[in-house]
């Protein structure tokens, strides 16, 4: 077993709260300029969103989460996985920031937090229906709700996931390795495994609008269900989505 991986079969198999903590910081100190190079490279491209030292600190907990998730034991180098880890939390948190007006956050918070406790009541996904009663609110503002939230939702997974890879690659100007490749390779089986568990017709929409690139009129057509409902099922779909990769 090489030192490398000596250290972190000895984090692993740590019982000792106290030791493993103090394991856990002396990792942290010694990749801590990992966590300055990646917010260096991206600072170049969110400085006019974002301090430095906020970059650092997202960084930071995305440092955290790579050592808390490292397996040693795939051969993938810790460099490797901890920097892509560390520039997807930032990035991640850069979105989260208010580029989306407070009052469609809310919305879209209490119609997540409303879908949530339908399902988990139900046992079922929730319907229109469902939704305008418990939120006393009309078939049309429901509609118009998902339409409004669909659009600030994050776009599409895809490209959520690609974008950190790409700017990686735009970042280094080198052939991406084979741990990077992968990382990409495991993460797109992570979200194929996903919409895997979605409905067939839920399948059909996500394919025909994020991969076909078509109109949500288009895809009514083809469904045979109106514009406002395959907002929802788009909405309803990211959202299922988003909490199985997040798991």
């Amino acid at each position: 077993m090489n030192e490398n991986a000596s250290i972190w079969f000895l984090y692993e198999k740590e019982t000792d709260e106290l030791k493993k903590k103090q394991l856990k910081e002396e990792i942290i100190t010694n990749y801590i300029g990992l966590v300055k190079i990646v917010s260096g490279k991206l600072f170049n491209y969110y400085a006019q969103k974002i301090e430095y030292d906020d970059l650092m600190g997202y960084g930071v907990i995305g440092l955290i989460d790579a050592i808390d998730k490292y397996d040693y034991t795939k051969n993938i180098k810790f460099e490797t996985y901890a920097s892509i880890r560390i520039r997807g939390e930032i990035i991640d948190q850069i979105r989260n920031l208010d580029w989306i007006p407070r009052s469609i956050r809310k919305k879209m918070k209490t119609l997540n937090t409303t879908i949530e406790k339908l399902e988990s009541q139900l046992g079922r996904e929730a319907t229109r229906q469902e939704i305008s009663e418990y939120m006393q609110i009309s078939l049309k503002e429901v509609d118009e709700l998902f339409e409004e939230t669909t659009t600030y939702n994050i776009v599409s997974i895809e490209d959520e996931i690609t974008e950190n890879y790409k700017l990686q690659i735009m970042d280094d100007k080198k052939e991406n390795s084979p741990e990077e490749n992968l990382i990409y390779k495991d993460t797109i089986k992570e979200l194929a495994k996903a919409i895997d568990t979605l409905k067939e017709k839920e399948k059909l929409v996500i394919n025909l609008y994020y991969y076909e690139n078509l109109t949500y009129k288009e895809i009514s057509e083809i469904v045979g269900v109106s514009e406002s409902r395959i907002s929802q099922i788009i909405s309803s779909c990211l959202i299922k989505i988003k909490k199985i990769l997040n798991q």
